[in-house]
């Protein structure tokens, strides 16, 4: 097996994924309101320029080099906040087949580790288009999540890759709060400002064809 050196995902040079620079050059999440249902929701980066680019392409290129990197930098944002599971918000069954993973699962295996607390797929989504690329009113009606344990933790961690309006985290956490979760605190990999949502939803799709 040969092994490839691991280069910045953002500048293409060898050595740590991002490199400092880059790293130093990353804009932080925005602090925002948790959407409705989550009782706390804090991000890492803001979803914009540099941000953008560095979760787009473990979103749709796999590219896994910063990976590590993202998770142990979420994770420290949780602090000494009680946690009895980490989930996530899993994507669709035809994104999952066509990439052959799921990010937000990878995020959240990976801040679970992290944390030392176990890792549960505590959600299902049912068959429907996925919240990228669509409009801003289309994304507010959500998508059809449902509990898939009958017994929940009570205290959740929910990850998420990217969240732009907040409905799909909102609806996330309203179906596990409707199955006994009693707190819900949410994290994510990035979170768009909010003045720039409504149009970042628009143009999202394009963000498979990045070079």
């Amino acid at each position: 097996m040969v092994l490839l050196p691991r280069t910045c995902p953002l500048c293409g040079c060898r050595g740590p994924a991002p490199c400092a620079v880059c790293a130093a050059d990353l804009d932080r999440a925005p602090a925002l309101p948790p959407p409705a249902g989550a009782d706390v929701c804090v991000a890492l980066l803001a979803y914009e320029d540099a941000g953008r680019e560095l979760i787009a392409r473990l979103k749709y290129r796999n590219a896994r080099s910063a990976l590590r990197w993202l998770v142990v930098s979420m994770a420290a944002l949780v602090g000494s906040i009680p946690i009895d599971a980490v989930t996530w918000v899993p994507t669709t069954r035809v994104r999952r087949r066509d990439r052959g993973f799921d990010q937000a699962e990878l995020l959240a295996r990976g801040v679970a580790r992290q944390l030392h607390v176990p890792c549960r797929p505590l959600l299902a989504r049912a068959h429907g288009p996925p919240q990228t690329g669509r409009s801003g009113s289309e994304r507010r009606v959500g998508p059809v999540l449902a509990a898939r344990r009958a017994l929940m933790p009570s205290h959740v961690l929910l990850v998420d890759d990217v969240i732009t309006t907040g409905t799909t985290v909102s609806v996330a956490a309203r179906t596990l709060r409707a199955a006994g979760v009693h707190r819900i605190s949410v994290l994510a990999a990035a979170r768009t400002p909010l003045k720039r949502a409504a149009t970042r939803s628009e143009t999202e799709s394009n963000d498979a064809g990045i070079p």
